[in-house]
C-alpha cells in the first residue's frame, strides 16, 4: 500500500519559513515525479513545484519562484519543499503527489494524473 505522508506545517508571520516533508511508504520516489500542490478556501488547487526525481529536475509555478524550493532525499525516500518570504497569499492545505513517470516537462507537470496523494497538510501565514 502506498502512502505519502506530508509534515511540517503550520502558523508563520508573514515573511517567515518552513520546511514540508514528504514521506513514501510503498513506492520508491526515485522513479517518481513529485509534485507539490495547494489548495485555498474558496480557491482551485494549484501546481506548487515539482521533482523529478530520476535527474533533480525541478519546475515551480511563477508565484512561489524564487522564494520555494523543493529537493528530494533518495536515502530518506523523502521529497521536501523549503518555502521562504512567505506571505498570505501562501495560506493554504498543502499536499504532495507521486507520479510514476521518470521525468516532467515544463508544460506538463501540473497537469499530470498523479497516481498518489498526500492527506494534505495546512499552512496559514498571518499578516
Amino acid at each position: 500500500q502506498v502512502q505519502l505522508v506530508e509534515s511540517g506545517g503550520g502558523l508563520v508571520p508573514s515573511g517567515g519559513s518552513l520546511r514540508l516533508s514528504c514521506a513514501a511508504s510503498g513506492l520508491t520516489l526515485d522513479r517518481a515525479v513529485v509534485g507539490w500542490f495547494r489548495q485555498a478556501p474558496g480557491k482551485e488547487r494549484q501546481g506548487v513545484a515539482c521533482i523529478s526525481n530520476s535527474d533533480d529536475t525541478t519546475y515551480y509555478a511563477d508565484s512561489v519562484e524564487g522564494r520555494f524550493t523543493v529537493s528530494g532525499d533518495r536515502s530518506k525516500n523523502a521529497v521536501y519543499l523549503q518555502m521562504n518570504s512567505l506571505t498570505p497569499e501562501d495560506t493554504a492545505v498543502y499536499y504532495c503527489a507521486a507520479e510514476i513517470r521518470p521525468f516532467a516537462t515544463r508544460a506538463g507537470w501540473f497537469k499530470y494524473d498523479y497516481d498518489y496523494w498526500g492527506q494534505g497538510i495546512q499552512v496559514t501565514v498571518s499578516s
